[in-house]
């Protein structure tokens, strides 16, 4: 474990910003914090597939309205 180095905390409108020093820099540009008790835990956030994305949405239960399926203008080329 890395050792413990302390951090500036700001505020910005009505939200709280950690100063993040250098080397504790994550990758990306997004992160996923949780709270452990009274420790807070940043990580880089993990890239979903498309495949597991997929997987996460349930079918549609919405009836989906008719369409008047007409054949085309003729086109005269």
């Amino acid at each position: 474990m890395t050792a413990g180095k302390r951090v500036k905390l700001l505020r910005m409108g009505r939200n709280q910003v950690v100063r993040i020093p250098r080397e504790f820099e994550l990758p990306g540009e997004d992160a996923v914090i949780r709270r452990e008790g009274e420790r807070l835990i940043i990580e880089p956030a993990r890239r979903m597939s498309l495949l597991a994305l997929l997987a996460t949405w349930g079918p549609l239960d919405d009836e989906l309205p008719a369409i008047d399926d007409r054949p085309p203008d003729p086109v005269d080329l």
